[in-house]
């Protein structure tokens, strides 16, 4: 029997020893007066556990959201009371819906106190039940390490997510002992066998089929074999919305993006297909085209749903065969499995040509258009995609500019998409700084419109701070370009809170120390690139873009105008 470690000192004090013990080597916070006791213990394994100060608790918890996303391991984010918890909440949304491991640790007022709405008090159970695995309190101190023990357990096991552990002030300062919690343990469902053999019975018999991943969980050797399971059964492979860097993009297998803005041929091809193999997504409104790609609730297609969360299977469709498996659990499983007998899709040569004209399609689809006026975006990506490493790391938040970024970027390896599946503005740039922190030795590229990039800005002081030399890109057309195109869609010609008043973004850079330079036509880009990748400062280039581009194959001016028709014809 294993002896009991104890740890003795102060709440705060054990509490660190429990992130320790769990393997913890990032902080990312806001500094606040309820939790100082933290603060000081971890000013003594300062050499063990990174602390990044943020400007904004929103700007802390998207970095943890993101050292989720890479690593597979819990984010860790600390906040104050009240303000900073609230600040922090469109992290823990992106993190629930993202299916991403992270703990936040809230300061909250003392014991004494609690129930009499004493300054920033909040009961953080009923505030954040709604979006994370689990809310608790601890009153204890001796029991901090039973309470984070559960916390990562929860954070990383079955459907990934957000665990909160509210800390009252006066328990963080109490002296006690406690015994000490063993590293938390992954777990994990598996496939059966019956479920696999359903799976291989049907893609034996398939005549069109097609491969979706996406979802959390994943590691290098799930994403290795899943790759070895497609190229066997030679199958169609796509990856849904944000979760493009879970199959290389320029793989002949690839059949492009299921988000927003899908291919309309890689929509039809989904609808057209007879099994269709949704490899971790929760199948949302975002990868099922607003829920249009299948019949609810039974698909017409035979639908394999594989997912780690046993409660996400059948809750919007009912699958033909449901797995549930996490995914280095099912790939390994899949990745030993090989046709039997010839497949339908593939012919003599042993390559299939449903994945030859569905990758055909993809590269059609990914070559950048002319557009009107003195930038192409679409050239920027492509020169990008060409001469960036395939490590890369590229980082985006939400807005009209995303489009240029997911598609037409090739994402060749495994861990080089941060971009939040809940669709949250300001989210690229913290979850860069995070990148960059973790993994100084890759490229990191933050992109940004003009309005994302306004929401977390202030995290360049950050970059600064910690000597991240991020490259910002920030698309500025003046507007919520979204927005403005759904306005213009619907009311055409009523321009009304859509337009924004911006610095000059290079001269902001620059009066933070970065470098700071301004791109109006393609040809400046090249030279205000390499510039920044020669600085070894954190960089921000903005692209001066014409409201007009409103997407690479619309303008403003075009969707008012059909609207205007459509209305006429009404």
């Amino acid at each position: 029997m294993n002896a009991k470690v104890i740890i003795s000192g102060s709440g705060g004090r054990i509490l660190v020893e429990c992130l320790l013990t769990h393997h913890v080597d990032h902080v990312f916070c806001v500094p606040g007066e309820s939790y100082l006791n933290a603060l000081d213990a971890l000013y003594d394994v300062r050499e063990r556990i990174a602390l990044r100060i943020c400007r904004h608790e929103s700007g802390a918890a998207n970095m943890a959201e993101a050292y989720g996303k890479l690593t597979g391991k819990p984010g860790i984010v600390m906040v104050t009371r009240g303000p900073g918890a609230m600040n922090a909440a469109t992290g823990l949304h992106t993190a629930y819906q993202d299916s991403t491991p992270l703990i936040m640790f809230v300061g909250q007022v003392a014991r004494d106190c609690m129930d009499r709405e004493a300054f920033q008090e909040i009961d953080y159970r009923r505030m954040f039940g709604p979006v994370t695995k689990w809310v608790a309190q601890i009153d204890d101190a001796k029991r901090i390490p039973e309470y984070v023990s559960r916390a990562f357990q929860t954070a990383v096991s079955g459907r990934p997510g957000p665990v909160v552990l509210a800390l009252p002030e006066d328990m963080l300062v109490e002296i006690t002992t406690a015994f000490a919690a063993p590293t938390y343990t992954r777990v994990a469902a598996a496939p059966t066998v019956e479920a696999v053999q359903q799976l291989a019975a049907l893609l034996s018999a398939a005549q069109r089929p097609i491969a979706i991943l996406g979802g959390s969980g994943w590691t290098q050797q799930a994403y290795d074999d899943i790759r070895r399971f497609s190229e066997a059964w030679q199958l169609p492979t796509a990856c849904a919305f944000r979760f493009q860097d879970l199959f290389d993009n320029t793989h002949s297998l690839y059949a492009g993006d299921v988000g927003i803005g899908i291919n309309p041929v890689l929509a039809q091809r989904i609808k057209d297909a007879d099994v269709v193999l949704a490899i971790g997504p929760r199948l949302g409104e975002m990868t099922t085209s607003g829920y249009t790609l299948f019949d609810i609730p039974t698909p017409r297609q035979h639908l394999v749903h594989v997912h780690a969360g046993a409660e996400e299977l059948g809750s919007v469709y009912a699958a033909e065969v449901m797995i549930n498996a996490g995914m280095p659990e099912f790939a390994a499983v899949a990745a030993r499995l090989v046709p039997v007998n010839p497949l339908a899709w593939v012919g003599q040569s042993g390559h299939s040509g449903q994945a030859e004209a569905a990758h055909a399609d993809y590269l059609a689809w990914s070559t950048p258009p002319t557009v009107a006026g003195p930038v192409q975006m679409g050239e920027i990506m492509r020169y990008l995609r060409e001469h960036l490493s395939s490590d890369a790391i590229i980082c985006n938040g939400a807005g009209n500019y995303a489009t240029w970024v997911h598609r037409f970027y090739y994402y060749r390896y495994f861990r080089s998409q941060l971009a939040p599946t809940s669709g949250a503005m300001g989210y690229g740039v913290p979850a860069a700084i995070a990148a960059k922190s973790l993994y100084p030795e890759r490229m990191v590229i933050a992109f940004a419109g003009d309005g994302c990039f306004m929401m977390s800005s202030q995290e360049l002081a950050t970059a600064m701070q910690y000597a991240l030399p991020v490259i910002f890109i920030v698309v500025n057309n003046g507007i919520y370009g979204t927005i403005r195109m759904h306005q213009e869609r619907t009311y055409p010609g009523r321009v009304h809170g859509t337009t924004l008043t911006n610095p000059d973004f290079a001269a902001y850079a620059r009066s933070f120390g970065a470098l700071g330079a301004t791109v109006e036509k393609t040809e400046d880009f090249i030279p205000a690139f390499e510039q920044a990748c020669a600085s070894g400062l954190p960089a921000l280039i903005e692209i001066r873009l014409s409201p007009e581009v409103i997407t690479p194959t619309s303008s403003l001016s075009s969707i008012r105008e059909q609207a205007l028709r459509t209305q006429k014809m009404s």
